[in-house]
């Protein structure tokens, strides 16, 4: 398994926002069981999803956590050569305070409208933790990845630092990045997430993620490549393709 592999895998992981859960069916042993989820990356990477206590799939992951999560290139025109990552994981629900807080901060940023039925009805946060993974990145580039997460450097204070000083002075900046990736120019338009490997933004009720041109270790060098992105003519090549 390459390197190279493990990223192109883990940038998918973080291009997608949702994806098809499997389970091992309670009612119809034997059987898997698929469900559409949304989803994000907590801290350490890890999709974090937000299930309700009444659905299936939630029901499956009490009596056996062990789950796949599917993920492909949205619209892809040749669902064949498309890459697609398939997450076999243990589903671990959270049950700490402190933990469900930062991960309701999280998740309520890519997903605002789902603070509502969160706190309206009965739905929990759960965890995948990876275990294994397939990537398949078209013909012939099939791989088993062993390790696909890679841990948020900033997340917590100073990644909501970051996020609300773009969001609150920079909302030009923000136009700017979306007309040069080609994305759709809808409102609102939102920074809502930022990793050493890129950022997420929020557009409409769509996210999509922008890979920085070289690996950002720090706020400083984050705050470089934001700056250097709002003046470049053309989305840089990544370096550390």
């Amino acid at each position: 398994m390459s390197v190279s592999a493990a990223k192109h895998a883990r940038e998918l992981l973080l291009k997608e926002y949702r994806g098809v859960l499997s389970t091992h069916s309670k009612s119809m042993p034997g059987f898997p069981f698929g469900s559409v989820v949304p989803y994000c990356l907590d801290e350490q990477g890890y999709p974090l999803i937000l299930i309700s206590r009444i659905a299936q799939h939630t029901h499956n992951l009490q009596r056996d956590p062990k789950c796949s999560l599917l993920v492909g290139e949205r619209a892809a025109e040749d669902v064949q050569a498309a890459g697609r990552l398939t997450v076999l994981a243990e589903a671990k629900q959270l049950d700490d305070a402190q933990a469900i807080e930062a991960a309701a901060a999280r998740y309520y940023r890519y997903f605002p409208e789902s603070a509502d039925y969160h706190r309206a009805h009965d739905f929990d946060f759960w965890r995948l933790e990876p275990v294994r993974s397939r990537y398949i990145g078209g013909f012939g580039a099939i791989h088993w990845v062993d390790q696909v997460a890679l841990s948020n450097t900033f997340a917590g204070e100073s990644e909501l630092s970051m996020i609300e000083h773009m969001n609150a002075d920079h909302s030009k900046a923000i136009a700017h990045y979306i007309e040069l990736a080609a994305l759709p120019a809808q409102s609102p338009a939102q920074l809502v997430g930022i990793d050493s490997e890129g950022f997420h933004l929020r557009i409409g009720k769509s996210i999509h993620w922008l890979a920085f041109p070289t690996l950002c270790n720090t706020p400083g060098a984050v705050r470089q490549a934001l700056v250097a992105l709002a003046h470049a003519d053309v989305w840089p090549v990544n370096n550390d393709a």
